[in-house]
């Protein structure tokens, strides 16, 4: 019994690794079929996506990083 318990907790890692994986892949159709990265997140799938490859929308006001603030 104590020799199974390592593959019980491997099991259930692949598992949510590989539930994760789905997830991000289902937001990622998502967000081409919208492709809107500027509106919220269509889905709680498609938000995760945006997490997990670093394109969510940033709240506060859009300006250009590289324009020079006038005074």
């Amino acid at each position: 019994m104590i020799n199974n318990i390592p593959l019980i907790i491997g099991i259930a890692l692949g598992t949510a690794v590989a539930v994760g994986y789905v997830l991000v892949l289902i937001g990622m159709r998502q967000e081409d079929r919208h492709m809107r990265l500027a509106d919220v997140p269509p889905t709680r799938a498609a938000g995760l996506a945006r997490r997990v490859t670093g394109c969510h929308v940033r709240s506060g006001t859009a300006t250009a990083p590289h324009a020079p603030r006038r005074a």
